[in-house]
């Protein structure tokens, strides 16, 4: 998503995820271990992720695209402390002459590098006196009375800030140059995929988005019935080897596959292949992390636009999925017409369902984690990358802004392209079968794939 105050992965642990209709919505006790669990394991991402590299790398700004990395620390400090001190404990401000420096709307990223920043020791530091003062105020938080405390939103709505923003800075980390500054084990070998190709989701109504979820964001909600035509989708994300025949066979070269926009964007940047890539003699190598590789053929590809799979999949005679098309592959169950919280039923993510978390630092190979297939067999519909649709970002029949209007609303409209299912670098907790992503469609230096879809009646 864009850079809204409360919500960043631009155009993403181990932490629950927060189930719906559980006795951890209703004991108290047990929403108060899930809210702490959550807010450690995204601090101890962000102190992984600000910690590898040494202070010039945490001031400098990578790219124009991003902010110094030492800004989103302390702008994760600064938003917790404004609601879950001010607002829900009522607290006076802590650094009040800060919060125009680490509010998202005031400064747009490129300007942030010249702003008056807190420096690195003193960002940690503010940061850890806030988290000390969140954990007090944790201990005595009755889960009932407002909006905000109800179930522990505020506190899931923190840690999932927290964790986007962990996302954004590991964008951050892949754009920076210089030497290996993170290191993570592959994911498991896979054997090549050999299932069918697409799979057909039937027509009728389905339950699209949520009103139980207790830590969905406002944009999820509410729950609400969509009727979709039959239609067949992708079994698994579109491959780089797959991308690559697009490649050679002139995609980036033949305006028939493109929209106008997104052939005039790609003439005019010079744009022929996925971001980070670049061909070496006969073979496609690209940069991870600091480390130069061949672009392995069976991982789903990455760091691609919106204009660029949407002309893949008018080159492959496909399209993007709607939004509403994804969720119905992701969520829907035929066999009892409910709509579940993830793929594979209702149980938090783990490590056998989805690549999430940071656990790895790339994709796991297409057709990975059967246990994490949707009932009608589509995989990796959670996690390894962000899957575009065809969709702008709009909000659902009776959506009302909450906390702020700044969190989504703002951003409705045919500017931005909706992207679902997290990627390898989101936490559980700001990643489930109702979450939406939005960023604008030229966009590349997210975690973003994609996969196709096709009407039945184009059988």
């Amino acid at each position: 998503m864009t850079d809204p105050a409360l919500g960043t992965a631009p155009g993403p642990g181990s932490g629950p995820a927060g189930g719906a209709g559980t006795e951890t919505e209703t004991d108290p006790e047990a929403l108060r271990e899930r809210a702490l669990s959550t807010l450690v394991t995204a601090r101890d991402r962000t102190t992984l992720l600000t910690s590898c590299v040494e202070e010039p790398d945490l001031t400098a700004q990578h790219s124009p695209l991003m902010s110094p990395l030492v800004w989103d620390l302390a702008h994760i400090g600064n938003q917790e402390e404004l609601w879950l001190l001010r607002t829900v404990a009522g607290r006076e401000a802590m650094r009040p002459e800060i919060d125009d420096l680490y509010d998202a709307f005031e400064h747009p990223r490129s300007e942030r590098p010249s702003l008056p920043l807190l420096a690195p020791g003193e960002a940690r530091a503010y940061a850890a006196e806030v988290r000390g003062r969140v954990l007090d105020v944790l201990e005595s938080t009755a889960f009932h009375g407002t909006r905000l405390t109800e179930a522990g939103f505020a506190f899931g709505m923190i840690a999932q800030h927290e964790q986007q923003h962990d996302e954004t800075m590991l964008i951050t980390h892949q754009l920076r140059t210089g030497p290996q500054a993170l290191t993570a084990p592959d994911p498991e070998p896979a054997p090549l995929f050999t299932g069918p190709s697409e799979v057909l989701v039937p027509g009728g109504p389905f339950t699209m988005g949520t009103s139980s979820e207790p830590w969905a964001l406002d944009n999820e909600r509410p729950a609400h019935v969509r009727e979709v035509a039959p239609f067949w989708i992708d079994t698994t994300p579109v491959t780089n080897g797959a991308y690559q025949a697009f490649i050679e066979d002139g995609g980036y070269g033949d305006a028939r596959w493109w929209a106008p926009e997104g052939w005039a964007h790609i003439r005019r940047h010079g744009i022929e292949a996925p971001l980070f890539w670049r061909r070496d003699g006969g073979q496609w190598l690209r940069r991870r992390f600091g480390v130069t590789e061949a672009v392995p053929p069976d991982e789903p590809v990455l760091h691609v636009s919106w204009y660029e799979a949407d002309a893949y999949a008018r080159w492959a005679g496909r399209r993007l999925p709607t939004e509403a098309e994804w969720e119905k592959a992701a969520r829907h169950d035929p066999a009892d017409g409910r709509s579940r919280r993830y793929p594979w039923g209702d149980a938090d993510p783990s490590p056998h369902h989805a690549n999430l978390g940071q656990r790895h630092l790339r994709p796991a190979p297409a057709g990975s984690y059967p246990a994490g297939e949707s009932p009608l067999g589509v995989r990796q519909l959670i996690g390894d990358v962000w899957e575009w649709t065809a969709s702008d970002f709009l909000p659902y029949p009776g959506f009302a802004a909450f906390p702020y209007k700044e969190y989504s609303e703002v951003f409705f409209g045919p500017e931005h392209k909706v992207l679902r299912g997290g990627s390898f670098a989101v936490d559980p907790v700001a990643c489930r079968g109702t979450f939406r992503n939005w960023d604008y469609p030229i966009r590349r230096q997210i975690f973003s794939g994609f996969r196709t879809a096709r009407s039945q009646a184009a059988a």
